[in-house]
């Protein structure tokens, strides 16, 4: 993944306190976008949460389960401190159509809570 973010432009169409287009109770509580020229599982670029760190390193992922879509993500979290990916976790974890487990850099991912 940082191989990917080091080579990649990354772009910001949803900044801090902007909300969703489809969902306008939805306010992004960091900047999120995506890594330019890249892809995913929906055939769009890879997506991007970039908190206030300014050394474009790699600190997490999200792996995001759309009930709604029937798709899944990951989404990378770039630069982000420990409240701010606390806090996304919590966004993740609000919505009644969708799921997100965050992994943490260096991170053992069995988690009680995420079961397959």
């Amino acid at each position: 993944m940082q191989r990917l973010v080091d080579e990649s432009e990354i772009v910001i169409d949803r900044p801090k306190g902007s909300r969703h287009p489809k969902f306008p109770e939805t306010i992004y509580i960091i900047d999120y976008g995506y890594l330019k020229n890249t892809g995913s599982s929906d055939g769009m670029d890879i997506d991007v949460y970039v908190g206030s760190k300014k050394n474009r390193e790699v600190c997490a992922v999200a792996i995001t389960v759309d009930f709604v879509k029937r798709d899944s993500e990951i989404k990378v979290l770039i630069d982000c401190t420990d409240e701010e990916i606390e806090k996304i976790q919590n966004q993740l974890g609000s919505y009644e159509t969708a799921v997100g487990l965050i992994i943490r850099k260096g991170e053992n991912i069995a988690h009680d809570n995420f079961r397959i």
